[in-house]
């Protein structure tokens, strides 16, 4: 492993923009996988769903993550793509329900992998953690919850990635080890008041919105939303208490997230939490890395964009 970390947001099958990204951070491509002489890539999950050369991106990163030059953790798609695909012993149904909505969101990595072929690629998922713990840095897909990963992982006998028993579990509303996935994958989230609710980005209406967990500075739902800026003004500014936050202290060693669709001008989050996902899935989004060298503090200068490279 490198000296340095690039931790790279979500590519929802966007090879270009990647190749693109990792040609800026001086990524070349030696004995077929792409490599820097000195620093390791972090995937922030989320390869697969919505972009066009879902097949390109998986030949694109496997490699580096299996022959040593990056890690991955697992991301919301990654995780739903399996629950698709998985039976339930019980009652011979997909863990995740084939709906028109669920299978519109998957319909990309569908038409890219069929069979024996798809169900090998689902199983190298099954190798991506659900998190990372390293020597000054943390990752996960979308929020860190010290108490929900030790209760994962004490379920799991330590491991953090995904057995059946925690993935069978997560397909139950009513088990802890729902909330815990929902939470790690794809965010806090809380209940928004009155049945008031929103329009997420895909048009789907919602009554709960993702907050700013690691924020204690805001105090309203409209100013903990995390959600795209559009949606900002339907929702309350009435007081939201402490209920949005997960104790993540300043002390707490730099946390990396994807997930959240960001826009605008790449920067930290808070002294040390950071989120590379700004949107390459959506027209006019960017691909963004963050150059981690051991700073516990980090800073704006640090993130690395290209534009979405089109066609």
């Amino acid at each position: 492993m490198g000296c340095g970390y690039d931790i790279i947001g979500d590519i929802h099958g966007h090879a270009d923009s990647l190749r693109a990204l990792l040609g800026e951070l001086g990524y070349r491509l030696v004995d077929g996988v792409m490599r820097h002489p000195s620093r390791t890539a972090i995937f922030l999950g989320d390869f697969i769903d919505r972009g066009p050369t879902q097949r390109e991106t998986i030949a694109l990163v496997r490699p580096m993550i299996d022959r040593g030059g990056a890690l991955a953790v697992m991301g919301n798609h990654e995780f739903n793509a399996i629950s698709y695909d998985t039976l339930n012993p019980a009652t011979d149904e997909p863990l995740r329900r084939h709906s028109t909505r669920n299978t519109q969101q998957h319909q990309a990595f569908l038409d890219s992998y069929s069979g024996a072929e798809r169900s090998e690629v689902l199983a190298w998922f099954r190798t991506l953690p659900l998190w990372l713990e390293l020597d000054g840095l943390r990752v996960v897909h979308a929020c860190w919850d010290k108490g929900v990963i030790a209760r994962i992982a004490r379920f799991q006998g330590g491991s953090a990635l995904l057995g059946d028993p925690l993935l069978h579990a997560s397909a139950r509303r009513d088990t802890w080890q729902y909330e815990a996935i929902e939470t790690v994958l794809k965010g806090k989230e809380v209940e928004l008041k009155d049945g008031l609710g929103f329009h997420d980005k895909d048009g789907h209406l919602r009554h709960n919105i993702r907050v700013r967990w690691w924020d204690a500075g805001v105090s309203t739902y409209q100013e903990a939303f995390m959600g795209p800026e559009s949606a900002r003004t339907h929702i309350p500014d009435d007081d939201i208490g402490g209920d949005h936050l997960v104790e993540y202290g300043h002390a707490e060693r730099p946390v990396f997230l994807g997930h959240y669709w960001l826009e605008g001008e790449p920067a930290p989050l808070a002294a040390n939490v950071a989120c590379v996902d700004y949107s390459v899935a959506k027209p006019g989004g960017n691909l963004v890395a963050y150059r981690w060298d051991g700073e516990a503090v980090l800073t704006a200068e640090k993130f690395v964009a290209v534009a979405r490279v089109e066609g």
